[in-house]
């Protein structure tokens, strides 16, 4: 890992944010001169690559981390709990709708046009923002900003993100280019939190944390190749339950 001195805490989500953006502009103006067959496409490949990076997520079940702290099979207990009672509360909650709901608003208050393109700048917005909200350098590298440890986990995320973001907007549409807005507030109040709270979270429940938010990515894989039109907003919930399952179980042991 290359080592970045932060000017300031909080310089990864800056970086971050400006990829996306960046990202998101040039995949808007290549989109344009790019076929639906190709758009397609497009998508199609970043179902499969974000089906990858679900599944490597979920590998961090066998972490050391966690056979050494939970075991394999209470921490699969644990994901699968987590799961069931944070969807079973998004589903009540209704997140999915109300995701979609405020991603249409916000298509709106920008200039929004037909069904046709509202859908697909909710679409863009919502894949985009969970690809880019959920997984471990968005956890651990907020985290460690916040703690003055340096931005180095979000500049390679952010690097990430923004040839992602240039994929997604060719196909998706100018929805991507909203969710810079999402990582901003995402990766700014956990590196806030980080910088408040010092050491919050364990390794052990972040790996967990880890495992949950690969099998979400997961399922929008499923969404992106149109196999099945899995609720992932609805399963967010479980990211906050995770840690306290986790730390109960601990504590029991």
């Amino acid at each position: 890992m290359w080592r970045v001195t932060p000017l300031f805490i909080g310089v990864g989500t800056v970086v971050n944010v400006a990829t996306v953006v960046i990202g998101s502009l040039l995949g808007l103006a290549l989109g344009n001169r790019l076929s639906e067959r190709t758009r397609t496409t497009v998508t199609d490949l970043l179902g499969l690559t974000t089906l990858v990076i679900g599944g490597l997520n979920v590998a961090s079940l066998t972490s050391q981390t966690i056979t050494s702290g939970l075991g394999g099979g209470v921490a699969l207990m644990v994901v699968l709990g987590s799961l069931l009672v944070g969807a079973i509360i998004g589903s009540t909650l209704r997140l999915e709708d109300r995701f979609e709901v405020f991603a249409g608003w916000l298509r709106d208050r920008l200039g929004g046009a037909g069904g046709g393109q509202r859908h697909r700048f909710v679409n863009g917005f919502v894949t985009a923002t969970l690809v880019f909200c959920i997984g471990p350098l968005t956890i651990l590298g907020s985290l460690s900003d916040g703690l003055g440890r340096g931005a180095d986990q979000l500049i390679d995320k952010a690097i990430l993100d923004g040839f992602a973001s240039i994929a997604f907007a060719s196909s998706l549409g100018i929805g991507v280019l909203a969710s810079a807005g999402a990582v901003a507030v995402v990766q700014g109040s956990l590196t806030l939190l980080g910088f408040l709270a010092g050491d919050v979270l364990p390794a052990v429940h972040v790996d967990v944390l880890t495992v949950i938010g690969g099998i979400i990515l997961m399922g929008l894989s499923l969404r992106l190749l149109n196999l099945k039109q899995v609720r992932v907003a609805d399963m967010l919930p479980a990211l906050l339950l995770a840690p306290l399952a986790t730390q109960l179980v601990l504590m029991v042991r």
